[in-house]
Order: structure tokens, then C-alpha cells, then sequence
């Protein structure tokens, strides 16, 4: 018995080490595209939910994909209504493994095959770089899957000798909800849906459970997948919870639908219709967690505005908008965490560049802007960014870099704005035509800086703040002469001379550190 449980441990461990470098890997290859791809084809609720579908396909994970939406919807990427059916459409998606299972991991003896394709993905990982390295992980990843699946089709072929579980077959009420139960701790314990379906279809095909007993199993497991979003939401954004809420309603609610209606009806058709009887078991068990997914998908679908209201009255959002984008549950995917770290910076930038225009067009008093908000994300970025594990992609590496990189020219930007009292200065003592032309390329700046997420800056408004910094660099001594030549002559104060000379300084380092800040985000940055 010692043997058949350490079979069992081991083939668990092997498949859930195969899940895990396979979609790890697929995630890191899917990078930046997949927000793309997602905030193209999710317009409505009904492409929200084929995206989620298609994504959970690729990577072979409904949590990935539902973590990544969580991190979408903080951006602004994508709406709450479309988080919605995304998660749903992950829901259906991650049937998909069952399907894989019951029609190549249990019909074919494919363990010969496996120890190749693991020893070829191992090869790739140490030869290549980047993305074959990538494709080389879930290479190996997708052989390890197969190769756990045998082991635990051996162990539970032996694990059916040993141990007779007629006693849960009879079809009372207790006895099913028991089994339900078994699932769903079998989820908690294993993390993961698809390992826990897995060894639920090597158990059916070795005879060791019935039919009945893998469907209210199967519920159970599909209830206890909602105990990792209930994890990643804990002290997470709001976000996250809200998107954690949807899985667990959506989840439950159709469990329930599922035992009650779904699997009495299924059992039914299998003692009634000749034809259903001649399906494989492991088919019929598929097929059912498919249907009840989509029966799930049928029952909210039509209701996702009400959802999406009720859901948002009971969790509120309580986070300040420009930091609500961390969340720490998207360093699975780094693409987008390194993106939502960047339009939080981009986004408090623009707060403090709309104050500027302001002051600038005498709206309000320079002197009153303070950096307390813009120290605040920059603090909450770094505390986010030493926690965010380094990217294996080199896309990511490159893109992790060009944030560190803007982080030190927004610090520089800060140490600048803490010093816009210069704009009070300038405006009392004569009009400059320098700040106005500065004011208005500003003001193009911050409606890209605004925008949800965060829009590239078109090459032509970086080069005309480039010469703009360029231009006030060369009129410097000009205009310091100038103030020299009215303070000479009693025009200006000398005291005062001697501020303008200081504040139109601080003007042109500002528009320098502006423009070297510009330049980083523009739309083509293969030049920096």
C-alpha cells in the first residue's frame, strides 16, 4: 500500500510540475500580446468570454487567466463587465485539460513518447535563449504532464485491488454530497483543478470509482478551484476581489446547478439511451464538466450588468486610483505587472503636470503643488518592484529596464516640481512666451499620460519638446542679460532680478528633464 501512495504522490507531483512549467513558460512567451490581444477582443461581454476561453486554452491554467484579468481590469483594460465573461470563459476553457486527459494521456501508452519530448525540452531550455529557451519549458512541461498521468494510471490501477469504494456508489443524497466534499479538498490540498480532474479520470479508468462517483466528484473539485482566488485576493486590490467574488458565484452557483439538475440528468440519459451507454466513462466525464461550465456560462451571461452592479456595491472601491494598479498577484505574468507599475507612475505624473498647467495660466499658486502624492506612488512602485520576481523573457528584461529607467527620471522630474513656486516668479514679472509654448506642449503630453493604459507619445510631439528645450537652452544668456539690464537700470529689483534668473533656470531643467523623460516613452524607442 506504501507503494501504490508513493505512485500516487509521484505522479500528482510530475503533473503538477508539468502544469507548471508549461504554463509558466507559455505565459512569459504570450508577454505584452496577450494585453493586446485581450483589450482588442473582449468588446463585449460574449468576446470577453471566448478570449477567456481561447487564453485558458494556450496555457492550460483558468488561475492564469483569471489573475491576468485581475491585473487588466485594475489597468483599465479592460472593463468589469468584461472581466466577467473573460472569467467565465476561463471557466470553460480549463475543461479543456479533461478532454486532453480522457482522449490522449488515458488511451494511448504515450510514457515512451513523454521521456523524449522532456529530454528535447531540456535541451532547447539549456541551448537556446528566450523564446526557445521558453519553448523548450513547455516542451518539457507538456511531457512531464503525460508521463505523471501514466504513473497515476499505474497507482490507481493498484490503489482499485487494494481498496473497495462500493460503499460510496449507492446514489443517496449524503453519499454524493460526501463525495463532492472529497473534491473539493482534493483541489485545496493539490492547488490545482486540473491535477485533481486528472486523478479523478486515471481513478474511472482503472475501475477503482464509477461513473457517479467522478461526476460529484468532479463538482467538488470545480468549487475548490475558487480557494486560489480566494488566496490571491486576500489583501489584494479591489480589483482582485472583485474578480475573486465572480469566480467563487460563478463556481458555486453552478455547482449547485450541476449536482441538482445536470448530473441527474446525465445519469438518466446513460441508463436510458442505448447509445450513451457505449461512451467511454473518461469521455462522458469530460463531456459533463464541460456542460455544466457552459450551463453556468447560459445562466449568467444574460445577467452580467446586474452582477457587475451588485458585486460593486459590496466591495467598493477603497484604493487611490493611482496605485490601485499593483497588484502583487501579476508577477506570474510580468508583462503586466511592469506595465501597470508604469501607468501608475505615468498616471500621478499627469496629476502633477495638469497642477502645472494650471499654476502656469495663473489658475492657481505655484507654491501650493507639493509632491506628497507623486513621493507616495514612487515609494508604493519600489516596495512593488522589490518583491516582483526578475522576468525570464527578454522582452520582459527589456521593458523591466526602460521602467527603471523612467523611475529615475521622474525622480528627477520630482526634485524639479517641488520647486514651482519659479512659476509664480516668472508670471509676476513679465509674460514669457517660453512658458506659454512649454504649457502647451505639456498639455499634449498628459492626455497620452492619462489614458487607460497608458498610450506610447507620438515622435512628433517628443521632437517638438526636444527643441523646445533645446531653444530655451540657447536663449539663456540672452535672457540673462536682459534681467541684468533691467536690474541695472531700476526696472528690476536686484533681489528680484536674481529670482527670474533662478526661476528661468528652473524652467529650462524642468522642460530638459521633461523632454528626457518624453523621449523613453515615445512610440518608436528602438533609438534610445
Amino acid at each position: 500500500m506504501l507503494q501504490v501512495i508513493t505512485q500516487l504522490i509521484g505522479g500528482i507531483g510530475l503533473f503538477l510540475l508539468g502544469m507548471s512549467l508549461m504554463t509558466d513558460s507559455l505565459k512569459a512567451m504570450a508577454g505584452e500580446s496577450l494585453r493586446q490581444w485581450l483589450s482588442r477582443f473582449t468588446g463585449s461581454s460574449f468576446k470577453a468570454m471566448l478570449s477567456g476561453i481561447g487564453f485558458t486554452l494556450v496555457v492550460q491554467s483558468s488561475t492564469a487567466t483569471t489573475l491576468a484579468t485581475i491585473g487588466f481590469v485594475s489597468a483599465g483594460v479592460l472593463t468589469f463587465a468584461q472581466a466577467i465573461g473573460v472569467v467565465i470563459g476561463a471557466n470553460i476553457g480549463t475543461t479543456s485539460t479533461g478532454w486532453m486527459v480522457a482522449l490522449l494521456g488515458l488511451k494511448f501508452s504515450i510514457a515512451s513518447f513523454a521521456l523524449p519530448m522532456i529530454g528535447v525540452g531540456a535541451l532547447m531550455k539549456l541551448l537556446g535563449k528566450d523564446r526557445l529557451a521558453l519553448l523548450g519549458l513547455a516542451f518539457a512541461g507538456f511531457g512531464l504532464i503525460f508521463f505523471g498521468i501514466d504513473v497515476l494510471q499505474l497507482a490507481m490501477a493498484s490503489f482499485a485491488e487494494r481498496v473497495d469504494l462500493s460503499v460510496w456508489s449507492n446514489n443517496s443524497f449524503s453519499t454524493r454530497l460526501i463525495l463532492v466534499l472529497v473534491g473539493l479538498v482534493m483541489t485545496i490540498l493539490l492547488q490545482s483543478s486540473s491535477a485533481a480532474v486528472t486523478a479523478t479520470l486515471a481513478a474511472l479508468a482503472s475501475q477503482a470509482i464509477d461513473v457517479q462517483q467522478a461526476m460529484a466528484l468532479v463538482i467538488g473539485q470545480n468549487i475548490g478551484t475558487v480557494a486560489t482566488a480566494i488566496l490571491a485576493a486576500i489583501g489584494a486590490t479591489t480589483s482582485a476581489k472583485r474578480t475573486a467574488a465572480v469566480h467563487v458565484i460563478f463556481n458555486v452557483v453552478t455547482a449547485v446547478f450541476a449536482f441538482f439538475i445536470l448530473m441527474p440528468a446525465m445519469l438518466w440519459m446513460l441508463t436510458h439511451w442505448a447509445w450513451a451507454a457505449t461512451w467511454d466513462n473518461t469521455i462522458i466525464i469530460a463531456a459533463f464538466h464541460t456542460a455544466f461550465s457552459l450551463m453556468g456560462a447560459m445562466i449568467f451571461m444574460p445577467f452580467i450588468p446586474q452582477l457587475q452592479s451588485v458585486i460593486s456595491k459590496l466591495i467598493p472601491e477603497k484604493e487611490v486610483e493611482t496605485i490601485r494598479y499593483l497588484d502583487e498577484s501579476l508577477f506570474s505574468m510580468p508583462s503586466l505587472a511592469i506595465a501597470t507599475a508604469q501607468d501608475s507612475i505615468c498616471h500621478c505624473l499627469a496629476d502633477m503636470y495638469r497642477l502645472l498647467i494650471k499654476a502656469g495660466r495663473g489658475e492657481i499658486i505655484g507654491a501650493m503643488i507639493n509632491t506628497k502624492e507623486l513621493d507616495h506612488v514612487l515609494l508604493k512602485v519600489d516596495e512593488y518592484l522589490k518583491k516582483m520576481p526578475v522576468p525570464q523573457a527578454q522582452a520582459d528584461q527589456q521593458r523591466l529596464i526602460e521602467l527603471m529607467r523612467l523611475i529615475v527620471y521622474t525622480r528627477v522630474v520630482r526634485e524639479d516640481l517641488q520647486h514651482t513656486a519659479n512659476l509664480d516668479i516668472l508670471r509676476a514679472h513679465f509674460d514669457t512666451e517660453d512658458l506659454k509654448e512649454f504649457i502647451g506642449i505639456i498639455e499634449k503630453l498628459v492626455l497620452y499620460f492619462r489614458q487607460t493604459p497608458v498610450q506610447k507619445i507620438p515622435v512628433q510631439d517628443v521632437e517638438n519638446l526636444e527643441r523646445f528645450s533645446a531653444q530655451i537652452k540657447i536663449h539663456q544668456p540672452a535672457i540673462r542679460q536682459n534681467i541684468v539690464a533691467q536690474s541695472a537700470t531700476s526696472q528690476v529689483k536686484a533681489a528680484d532680478a536674481l529670482d527670474l534668473i533662478i526661476a528661468q533656470r528652473w524652467l529650462e531643467r524642468l522642460a530638459k528633464h521633461t523632454a528626457k523623460m518624453a523621449i523613453l516613452l515615445k512610440e518608436d524607442t528602438s533609438t534610445i
